[in-house]
């Protein structure tokens, strides 16, 4: 049981019914949840995706026995509740794709006049594997091991996904340097 650390004990309060112990666990990782949210999908439905994170939190609160931080076993949760609502974003859009295909196209790309990419603009180019790795090594600083637990895959599998991730965004940065 993790429970020396401060955010996985309240968990285990607020799991035998703390409603303190409970909004002091929202209060004390809320802000983590919401930035690994903005940064998976994007910042605009980083609010909607953190509140239905919790909501998931809460529902399975009764199963969770402190193994594993609750940061780590949070941001699991929340990793999913993201990749959920990006499947659900791909079935609203599939009769939209050939349209915006045809789109991206037929027109030029935009350059970044200042031959600048945004973090956001540039984690957005990786794939969800890769950009999930990569947030939560490079950006959350969480551990490969934890990265993995979140994941739920091999930690050398983490470790190629960052340095895949790297390798995307140093091409990605190099082209729009060339533009």
């Amino acid at each position: 049981m993790t429970a020396a650390d401060p955010l996985t004990a309240l968990a285990l309060a607020a799991r035998a019914g703390d409603a303190e112990a409970q909004a002091a666990l929202v209060r004390g990782t809320q802000a983590e949840v919401w930035r690994f949210a903005a940064a998976l999908v994007d910042p605009g439905a980083a609010d909607d995706l953190t509140q239905e994170t919790y909501l998931r939190a809460f529902k399975a609160l009764p199963g969770f026995e402190g193994r594993a931080t609750v940061r780590t076993w949070l941001l699991g949760i929340a990793r999913r509740t993201c990749a959920d609502h990006l499947r659900a974003v791909v079935r609203r859009r599939r009769l939209d794709a050939r349209l915006a295909a045809q789109a991206w196209t037929d027109g030029p790309r935009q350059s970044d006049p200042a031959h600048r990419l945004g973090a956001a603009d540039l984690l957005s180019r990786l794939g969800e594997e890769r950009r999930s790795a990569f947030v939560l090594t490079q950006v959350l600083g969480m551990s490969y091991a934890e990265a993995a637990e979140i994941e739920d895959v091999p930690v050398g599998t983490i470790r190629s996904r960052v340095a895949r991730a790297r390798e995307d965004l140093v091409t990605a940065v190099t082209a729009a340097q060339a533009v």
